[in-house]
């Protein structure tokens, strides 16, 4: 009993400090526009205390900024270059100066062009930093197959 003890109290924190930290969960969809166009509305809920970075920031700032590859179909065209909302330049500890980023929510907006009214797939490639004061994560890669529907 002695031994089974002991071996739950050494190995517990491990498995405690062993689980993966995902402090960002995305997600993209899909809105219908007039004339044929429509935007794809990719979506960051950010865990409170982290933050990740703009796609707008030099790379030789310090954090690695989001990128979010929409790939060419030949479904659609893109339409212009991607928009970001709720982004802040503020002060950032970690790097020590301005850089711009989100907290709680990014959102990143394409608009298409529908080539076709059939329904498709679109696959989005993000990659991303996320910080807290106290730390960064590695840099990681999420990808999203959107499935568009057939218009009506």
């Amino acid at each position: 009993m002695k031994i089974w003890s002991f071996l739950v109290a050494s190995l517990l924190p491990f498995y405690f400090f062993g689980q993966a930290v995902n402090p960002v969960k995305w997600e993209a969809k899909y809105i219908e526009l007039a004339n044929d166009e429509a935007e794809i509305i990719v979506t960051a809920s950010i865990e409170k205390g982290w933050h990740t970075y703009s796609q707008h920031i030099s790379p030789d700032a310090g954090p690695v900024p989001t990128t979010v590859d929409f790939s060419p179909g030949s479904d659609y065209e893109m339409i212009g270059k991607s928009v970001e909302e709720g982004v802040k330049e503020e002060f950032d500890k970690t790097f020590e100066m301005k850089i711009a980023s989100f907290e709680h929510k990014a959102v990143i907006k394409q608009k298409l062009k529908r080539k076709n009214a059939k329904s498709f797939q679109t696959p989005i490639k993000i990659e991303y930093m996320v910080c807290n004061d106290k730390q960064c994560l590695p840099p990681k890669t999420v990808d999203i197959m959107l499935v568009v529907p057939a218009k009506k």
